[in-house]
């Protein structure tokens, strides 16, 4: 065969463009292992926070310094009468549904209102959303926590004919935007699944999201395919050897 058709890649430019390849991958399992770690202290923080149920104040729920951390809160107040928030793309037990939140307003004047989630409803095949009660009660109890992950998803507000508010990331200042608040609390309120209230709820913190065990999965198989790459750029020169 004549001229550059013919041609092999030099060793050299072959051993670059491997370890570039196994860079890329050695890297995108660092990533997973990351978050493998992260999710892992999450899990960790709130494991502790369960097992003491020290009840903090609700105003807690709007402390910066507080914004990604878990606390057990409770405290009195009254929901508002104020539309539904239903955050769509939540699976339970293999079933499509929404996770319901409604505002509350605690007693203390100085803290801000919060949203409270009272738990899943599934959604029919027509994909009608349903109706969402506003309770009648004047204390509430739960888990403080961030809103769940939104991913790559933008928080978009879809406002309903009967004003019900649906979305597939859960922004408290887009909700707040939505509602006409000054502002809601960039923490949101798991309740209590002991309260005789809401619908189906747990305290799984990562619903509809990766633990940490399928993390460490991914991170095993890039850095398997890393290394893969370098064992055959190291194998080819030898076959090359013999054949010649």
């Amino acid at each position: 065969m004549s001229g550059t058709a013919g041609r092999r890649l030099p060793l050299w430019a072959g051993w670059l463009l491997a370890l570039a390849v196994a860079a890329a991958w050695a890297s995108l399992g660092a990533w997973q292992l990351q978050r493998m770690h992260a999710k892992q202290a999450q899990l960790d923080a709130a494991a502790q926070v369960l097992d003491e149920r020290a009840a903090r104040p609700l105003a807690l729920a709007a402390d910066p310094a507080r914004a990604r951390g878990y606390d057990w809160a409770g405290g009195g107040g009254r929901f508002a009468p104020l539309p539904a928030v239903l955050l769509d793309n939540q699976n339970r037990d293999g079933r499509p549904g929404v996770r319901a939140y409604r505002v509350f307003l605690p007693a203390d004047a100085a803290a801000a209102p919060l949203l409270v989630e009272l738990g899943w409803l599934p959604l029919p095949g027509d994909r009608r959303l349903p109706a969402v009660e506003l309770p009648a009660v004047d204390q509430v109890s739960g888990l403080l926590l961030p809103p769940p992950s939104a991913g790559l998803a933008a928080p978009v507000v879809a406002t309903q004919a009967d004003g019900t508010l649906l979305v597939v990331a859960l922004d408290p200042a887009t909700v707040a935007g939505a509602l006409s608040l000054p502002a809601l609390a960039p923490r949101v309120l798991r309740l209590d699944p002991a309260l005789p209230l809401g619908y189906a709820r747990d305290l799984e913190l990562l619903p509809n999201t990766l633990p940490p065990e399928r993390h460490l999965g991914y991170a095993v198989q890039w850095f398997a395919l890393a290394l893969a790459v370098l064992a055959i750029a190291a194998l080819l020169p030898l076959r090359g050897r013999r054949r010649r």
